[in-house]
Formats: structure tokens, sequence, C-alpha cells
């Protein structure tokens, strides 16, 4: 019986190393999106309100914000936008308070996102949800490298595999 139930468990991990885009253990490397993002588009951001402050070249945007670049958007209740030291474009975005961001049809929710536009690096914390089609996968922290279009998932990191039909 021992034997049977080893062949059992050896079939359904090379199954799930089998699928796309799956993450099979923790910190794997996962797709992430259609295709690769252009960090270097432009970003347009609305929402409700925008608290600049010109001290700290900083701006708070706060209610429904909505922020797209390329084919990706991020969507969160309060974002900080911190300029480079020249002003000549956006050093980096920190979005609290529930992100969801969706490339192609990928999706991921988290408690907080920073993206750092140079590197194009997102990394996403809290309670990090990725929708994958019918599958998703769980864990504390996932960062998305949005040049390659891949996404790396740490921290208990838990799967949900659906079989296919």
């Amino acid at each position: 019986m021992t034997h049977v139930l080893r062949f059992v468990h050896l079939r359904l991990f090379l199954a799930m190393l089998c699928l796309p885009g799956i993450a099979y253990a923790q910190g794997a490397q996962i797709a992430f999106g259609d295709t690769s993002q252009n960090s270097r588009l432009p970003v347009e951001v609305t929402a409700d309100n925008l608290d600049v402050n010109q001290d700290d070249g900083t701006a708070v945007f706060t209610g429904n914000v909505l922020i797209g670049q390329g084919e990706m958007r991020l969507s969160a209740p309060r974002v900080l936008v911190v300029y480079k030291s020249d002003q000549s474009g956006i050093e980096k975005l920190e979005a609290t308070g529930g992100v969801t961001l969706v490339s192609g049809e990928d999706a991921a929710e988290a408690q907080r996102a920073d993206y750092d536009i140079d590197s194009g690096l997102i990394e996403m914390q809290g309670n990090v949800l990725l929708v994958q089609g019918s599958n998703s996968l769980t864990g504390d922290t996932m960062f998305v490298d949005t040049r390659a279009g891949t996404a790396r998932v740490s921290g208990r990191v838990k799967t949900i595999l659906q079989p296919e039909n």
C-alpha cells in the first residue's frame, strides 16, 4: 500500500510540474501577463483626489485610484507617487489599502504594492492572491518583473490546481 501512495503522490507532483503558469514550490517562478510590459510607457493616473507636496516631490492620489501603463492596470484606494529628484519623471508608486493588479488574463490582489518604474519591478505584500484562469495561488509576497512577464511568489505558498477536462 505504501508503494501505491508514493506512486500517486509522484504522479500528482509530476502533473503539477506539467501545468503551465503554476507554481509548485515556494518561491517558484511563474508567468504573469500575456507579454512583457514596457515600463518606459507613460503612466496614466485617475483618482477622486490629488494632494501634491512640492517640498518632498510627492503626490498622493486617493479614492478609486486607477493607474494604467500599457496593458497593465493597478487599482487601490491610495497611491503615493514619488517623483525623481530632478523631476524628470516618476521614480516609484506605493499603492496601499488593498491593491489589484491586472495584466492580460492574470490578476493579483494584495494589501500593498510598490512599483519601481525604472526597474519595472513590482513587489506585492500581504495576503497575495494570484488568479490565472481557473487556477489560483496565494502567498505572503509576490515579485512581478513587468519587463520579463514573470512573477515569483514566496512565503507560505499555496496553490489550487483545477484539473483539465
